[in-house]
C-alpha cells in the first residue's frame, strides 16, 4: 500500500463528510445496531476536550424507550401552554419519535482554574460534530435538535440528568430517506485576513 496515496484518500474521504453535511428531514424506520450506536459515541469521545475534563454525558433512546421523553416534552408543553387542546400536546410528545434512536447530549461542567465553562460547552458540541461525522461515515445521518424541552425541568428528571447538567442537543439518528439541501460554504463575508 502507498502510504501517500492512502492518507491523500483519507484526507478526501474526510473532506468529502464534512462538505456534504446536511441534516436529515425523514428517517427509515430501521434503526442502527447497538455496535454503530456505540461507534458514534466513542468517536464523539474523540472531540477536542481542554483539561480532559469529558464533560459530555449521552443518554440513548430507541426503541419504546424513546416514550419517557413523549411524554416528558408533552408534560412541559402542557405546562407552557395550559390551554393547548390534545392534539398539539399530542404532537409535541411525537417529536421523540422522529428517528429511530434518539441520543440526547448533554454537558456537565466543573470549576477550572484553567478551562472556562465556555470552553466545556464548546467540547460537547465538538462531540456531536464527530458523532456526526461518524454517523455519515457509517451511511447514517443524523438531526440536531434543542428548543424549549432542552431547558425543560421535566426533561431533565425524566432523563436522570444531574442537578448541574443541561442538554446541548436531542441528536437524532437513523438511516436517512430525505435530507435537507447542502447549505453552501459561505465564509467569505464572515472571515478576516490578518
Amino acid at each position: 500500500m502507498n502510504i501517500e496515496n492512502h492518507g491523500r484518500d483519507a484526507a478526501n474521504g474526510a473532506l468529502e463528510l464534512i462538505a456534504s453535511r446536511s441534516s436529515v428531514k425523514k428517517f427509515a424506520e430501521q434503526a442502527p445496531s447497538r455496535a454503530q450506536i456505540e461507534t458514534l459515541l466513542a468517536a464523539a469521545t474523540r472531540a477536542p476536550d481542554h483539561g480532559r475534563l469529558a464533560p459530555w454525558r449521552f443518554a440513548v433512546l430507541q426503541g419504546p424507550a424513546r416514550d419517557i421523553l413523549s411524554k416528558a416534552m408533552q408534560a412541559a408543553f402542557g405546562e407552557r401552554n395550559p390551554t393547548a387542546d390534545a392534539e398539539a400536546v399530542e404532537r409535541e410528545g411525537s417529536k421523540a419519535f422522529r428517528s429511530p434512536v434518539l441520543i440526547v447530549v448533554s454537558a456537565v461542567t466543573q470549576e477550572h482554574p484553567k478551562v472556562p465553562e465556555v470552553e466545556q460547552l464548546v467540547a460537547v458540541g465538538a462531540a456531536i460534530q464527530n458523532l456526526w461525522t461518524a454517523a455519515q461515515a457509517l451511511g447514517l445521518g443524523c438531526a440536531w435538535k434543542t428548543g424549549s424541552h432542552a431547558y425543560s425541568d421535566h426533561v431533565l428528571q425524566a432523563l436522570g440528568c444531574a442537578a448541574n447538567e443541561k442538554i446541548i442537543g436531542f441528536v437524532h439518528v437513523g438511516v436517512p430517506v430525505m435530507l435537507a439541501p447542502v447549505r453552501p460554504a459561505e465564509y467569505a463575508d464572515k472571515t478576516r485576513w490578518l
